[in-house]
């Protein structure tokens, strides 16, 4: 970084090739990509007019006759002016398609997600419920029916039962887990967490009636049908786009029309795609550790998604509820991956920015659970939380274990071949 202070500093007389030069060895892309161009041309003051204007117009041309058109307004403004500020001064994420800005974008909301949420733990239950019911009135006439009952007749199996819960939920599953598949990257994490997810829905039962599965609906449909083929659909996108060759051209050297369109769409996927190595027979103990946490951090994320839209009721449909899984899913990509660059790279000292805010995000929104659902966690049955903790510690530590094992005595690589050189973490 000290290069791109030099370059940026008001009076150098530096040449301006070598501030794009400095870009290009900082996010690792030719110089010649289409998301370089923001860097160093000057949009900056055309974006602060265009900004201005904008509000300019809003502020004094829109009808200000409903004092709740008006808020909602003043909360856009605000939200509009932060993510411009995103764009101008947050870090760079790992990822550089299809633009570092859209990833300053989405550290900028994940930024405002965490400040609402702090608002919110210090208000009182009535008074979130208020802001709901603000946001949607229709939220008052929804309540959750405790009295459904859930697992029942699980002997009686036939085809029309079984074909009757492959529903949007079930898509939904498979979906969410070729998701996770091309984050992680790691079939043996990958099974271990859609195992140990079971696992949770079982221990949380008693809070959450939802999560009652017949043993047909939570082994065949869940872990094998839905959860499996996603981890498998995921895993083989993964090797097509590892084995993929990426050379790319800057669309000013496409003649073609069609050359350009078929370039601009290619802006939307990655510049690279690096093989990902959680582990190998050389990895560290902090490394290990690290591993297991992320294990058990992701079952309490996925908690919180269930706890939330349970304590405040909202029916699993709700935009409040979508919105939330889509923000948390685009949020949780860079955030894994700088914590797969601060578990693996001995030369990164620090947790990535992105996965500190969502850290931060996981841990308030557990307490927002708690704090509001002290009703509910009362009914907790001790015994079971304490059961799936130890399961859960146990579990991702054996697990992350026996990859280290399989990669060592059934997996050869250049770290266990005699006389390769050993790498160091």
């Amino acid at each position: 970084m000290q290069k791109v202070n030099e370059i940026s500093t008001p009076g150098s007389n530096k040449d301006p090739s070598e501030f794009v030069d400095a870009f290009s060895s900082i996010n690792e892309r030719p110089v010649d990509d289409i998301s370089l161009e923001f860097f160093y041309k000057p949009h900056t003051i055309t974006l602060l007019a265009v900004s201005i204007a904008s509000v300019i117009y809003s502020a004094f041309v829109r009808d200000e006759s409903s004092i709740q058109e008006n808020i909602w307004s003043g909360i856009c403004c605000v939200v509009f002016f932060f993510l411009i500020i995103s764009v101008l001064t947050f870090p760079n994420g790992p990822f550089t398609r299809p633009h570092p800005a859209v990833w300053r974008i989405v550290f900028g909301l994940s930024v405002l997600y965490l400040l609402a949420l702090l608002f919110l733990l210090f208000q009182s239950y009535s008074t979130v419920y208020e802001i709901m019911y603000w946001i949607d009135p229709n939220l008052r006439n929804f309540h959750i029916d405790m009295d459904k009952e859930y697992a029942v007749n699980c002997s009686d199996i036939s085809f029309a039962k079984v074909w009757s819960h492959v529903d949007v939920f079930a898509w939904g599953h498979f979906l969410g887990w070729m998701f996770k598949a091309i984050l992680f990257r790691h079939a043996g994490l990958l099974w271990a967490i859609s195992i140990m997810w079971e696992i949770t829905e079982i221990a949380f039962a008693h809070l959450l009636p939802n999560f009652l599965e017949c043993w047909w609906d939570s082994v065949i449909l869940d872990v094998l049908i839905c959860n499996g083929f996603g981890i498998w659909c995921g895993l083989k996108i993964c090797k097509v786009l590892e084995m993929r060759e990426y050379k790319w051209v800057s669309i000013r050297d496409i003649s073609s029309t069609t050359g350009k369109i078929k370039r601009a769409i290619l802006q939307f996927t990655p510049v690279h795609w690096a093989p990902v190595r959680w582990l190998d027979p050389t990895c560290t103990y902090m490394r290990f550790f690290a591993l297991s946490q992320l294990v058990v951090f992701w079952q309490i994320s996925e908690l919180n998604t269930f706890f939330l839209k349970h304590i405040f009721e909202m029916p699993p449909s709700h935009p409040l509820v979508i919105a939330r899984l889509c923000l948390v899913g685009v949020i949780v990509a860079p955030s894994v991956r700088q914590y797969y660059i601060y578990v693996t790279d001995p030369n990164c000292k620090r947790v990535g920015t992105q996965c500190w805010v969502y850290g931060a995000i996981m841990v308030t929104e557990s307490m927002l659970c708690i704090k509001n659902g002290k009703e509910l966690f009362g009914q907790a049955q001790v015994c079971n939380v304490v059961i799936w903790l130890v399961i859960q510690i146990l579990v991702s530590i054996g697990c992350v274990y026996g990859v280290v094992v399989y990669h060592w005595y059934f997996k050869p690589s250049k770290h266990n071949v005699p006389g390769s050189p050993k790498k160091t973490d």
